[in-house]
C-alpha cells in the first residue's frame, strides 16, 4: 500500500499508485513498507527475472501474469544483447552502461515496462477509459517514453519539452516519432516551465472532471509515478551482482554508485536499493552548472529562483527536482507536515530550509558535487585518451565528482558510475572535448565522426535520423498548455 508525502492520501493499492500517477492535490507516493531484499539469493537470474523479483515485492496485487509479461520486455529484443546494462571497468571505477535501449538513454529502462503495467492497471480499475498521459522532459524522458507508449491501446501521450533546450538529436528523436497516439509539444523557457505546467495540469479538478466524463483519465510517464521510479530499482541489483561475478567487489562488501542527477529519480532509486538491503555505501549526487542540489546538501537550503544555464549535459539542466520530494519525506521520518510547509513555501518563494536532523539524515546518505563546463569537457577528454572510452556528458559529470569524492574523503570503495546516455546522442560536444577533434557543429555529420574517431557503432535508433520526416509539433507557452492540449486533442 502507498501513501502520499503530503498526507493527502493514504492506503492505495500499487494499480492505483501507476494509474493516477501523481498524487490528485499535489504530492507524491511512497510505499508504506519498503520490503527486503537479501542479493545473495539471486545471484544466477538473468535481468528479466531479477526484474519480477524486484517489482513483485511492490506491486502483489498486479499479478504474476502481467509482471511477467511486462519484464519480458528486457529478453524480446528492444534492448541490444542479452545484457540490457553491462557493468565495464574502463578505469578504476565501474561504468554501468544503461543506453542499450531503443532510445540510447537509461530511460529506456524503466519507459519499456511502465505501458505494460499501467495498461493493466487502467483495464482492471477503469475498464474501457482511454489514458492520457501527459509528460515533461529535459531531453531523454521523451522519446523514451513515446517509445514504450507508441501504439499502445486505450492511451495517448502529449510530451512536453523545453524550446532550444535540448539536444538537437534528442529533438529529433522526439519530432520523429511514430503511433498514431503520440503527441510532441515545445514550450518556451527551461524544463522546470514545462515541469511546472504539467503539474498545474494534473492538480487542475476541473479539468479532470472534464476528461472523465468522456472516461479520459491523466497520468504520467515521469519518474512523479512510482511505476517509472519502481523498475530503476532493479539496475542496481544488477549493477552490485555483475561487481561480485566479476571480482570487483567481495560478496556482502560495499559498493559505492555515483549517478549523473537532474530529476533526482535515478539516484532515489538507489536508495531504496540501498533500503531494501543491498549493500551500497555512499551514493554520489553529481550535478551540472545547475548545483542546486549541491549547494541544499552543503547548506540545508533548496533555492530554485536562480540563474539557469544551459550545459552540454541538457537533461540535467533542472532547478526543480521533483522525486527529491520522496527523499526528504524519508529524511524527515515520513513527516507530512514539513513536507508540505517546505514545497508550499518553494512554491511561493522558491526556497525552503530544512531542519539540522533532516539534513544530517541526508548527508549521511548521499555526497554531493557538481561540475562545471571544463571539467566535463576535460573528464571527457582524459577518459578518451587514458582508456579509450567514451563518455556522455552526463556521465562525464558523475566521473568528475567520483574523482572529487575520492580526493577528499580517500575513500577506497569500488564505485559504479551509472552511465545514462549513449556519447552518440551529444556527439558534437563529446568532438569538441576530445583533443584535437574539434565537431563540424553539424550534429547528424558529428556522429559518423564521433564513429570514425572511437571506433565504436552509432546506436540503431538513432541512425538516419537526420532522414526521417518530422511531425507536428505544437508550440505553446506554459500558461497556454492546458488550452493547447485541449485544442489539438479536441477534448
Amino acid at each position: 500500500m502507498y501513501e502520499s508525502t503530503r498526507g493527502n492520501s493514504s492506503g492505495r493499492a500499487g494499480k492505483s499508485v501507476i494509474a493516477l500517477g501523481m498524487v490528485p492535490g499535489g504530492g507524491l507516493f511512497v510505499p508504506f513498507r519498503v520490503p527486503d531484499l537479501p542479493w545473495s539469493g539471486l545471484r544466477g537470474l538473468d535481468y528479466s527475472a531479477l526484474a519480477k523479483k524486484v517489482i513483485s515485492l511492490y506491486l502483489p496485487d498486479m499479478g504474476e501474469e502481467v509482471l511477467g509479461r511486462a519484464v519480458e520486455v528486457y529478453r524480446q529484443g528492444a534492448f541490444a544483447g542479452v545484457n540490457p546494462a553491462p557493468l565495464l571497468r574502463p578505469d578504476g571505477f565501474g561504468i554501468l552502461e544503461l543506453w542499450h535501449g531503443p532510445t540510447a538513454a537509461f530511460k529506456d529502462m524503466a519507459l519499456q515496462v511502465l505501458p505494460h503495467l499501467l495498461r493493466a492497471a487502467m483495464k482492471e480499475l477503469e475498464p474501457g477509459a482511454e489514458v492520457l498521459i501527459l509528460t515533461a522532459t529535459s531531453g531523454d524522458t521523451g522519446k523514451a517514453a513515446l517509445e514504450g507508449f507508441k501504439d499502445v491501446p486505450g492511451t495517448r501521450i502529449v510530451v512536453f519539452y523545453p524550446s532550444g533546450g535540448v539536444s538537437a538529436v534528442q529533438e529529433r528523436q522526439m519530432t520523429t516519432a511514430g503511433g498514431q497516439n503520440t503527441y510532441v509539444a515545445a514550450v518556451e523557457g527551461n524544463f522546470d516551465r514545462c515541469q511546472s505546467g504539467v503539474k498545474e495540469i494534473f492538480a487542475s479538478t476541473a479539468l479532470a472532471e472534464r476528461l472523465r466524463a468522456e472516461k479520459i483519465f491523466f497520468s504520467s510517464a515521469n519518474s512523479i509515478n512510482w511505476g517509472r521510479l519502481l523498475p530503476q530499482i532493479v539496475y542496481y541489483y544488477w549493477a552490485y551482482l555483475q561487481a561480485v561475478e566479476q571480482g570487483h567487489v567481495g560478496a556482502g562488501a560495499l559498493m559505492n554508485v555515483a549517478v549523473p542527477t537532474g530529476n533526482f529519480g535515478n539516484i532515489l532509486a538507489g536508495y531504496y536499493a540501498k533500503r531494501m538491503g543491498l549493500p551500497l555505501g555512499r551514493l554520489i549526487c553529481a550535478s551540472n552548472k545547475n548545483k542546486v542540489l549541491s549547494d541544499f546538501f552543503e547548506t540545508g537550503v533548496y533555492q530554485s529562483r536562480r540563474p539557469f544555464f544551459l550545459t552540454m549535459s541538457p537533461s540535467m539542466d533542472i532547478l526543480v527536482s521533483s522525486n527529491f520530494e520522496r527523499f526528504l519525506y524519508e529524511m524527515s521520518g515520513r513527516q507530512a507536515q514539513s513536507i508540505r510547509q517546505w514545497y508550499d513555501s518553494l512554491a511561493q518563494t522558491g526556497s525552503f530550509q530544512v531542519d539540522a536532523a533532516t539534513l544530517a539524515r541526508s548527508r549521511s546518505q548521499i555526497f554531493a558535487g557538481w561540475a562545471d563546463e571544463p571539467e566535463v569537457r576535460n573528464q571527457i577528454q582524459r577518459t578518451y585518451r587514458e582508456h579509450g572510452y567514451v563518455l556522455d556528458p552526463h556521465t562525464a559529470v558523475a566521473a568528475r565528482v567520483y574523482e572529487d569524492y575520492r580526493l577528499k574523503t580517500g575513500d577506497p570503495t569500488f564505485t559504479v558510475i551509472l552511465s545514462t546516455a549513449s556519447p552518440f546522442k551529444f556527439a558534437t560536444s563529446v568532438l569538441n572535448s576530445i583533443e584535437g577533434k574539434e565537431g563540424s557543429g553539424n550534429e547528424w555529420q558529428d556522429l559518423e565522426l564521433l564513429q570514425q574517431e572511437s571506433g565504436w557503432e552509432i546506436p540503431a535508433g538513432l541512425r538516419g535520423l537526420e532522414a526521417r520526416a518530422e511531425r507536428k509539433v505544437w508550440h505553446c507557452s506554459p500558461k497556454e498548455m492546458s488550452a493547447v492540449l485541449l485544442k489539438e486533442l479536441a477534448l
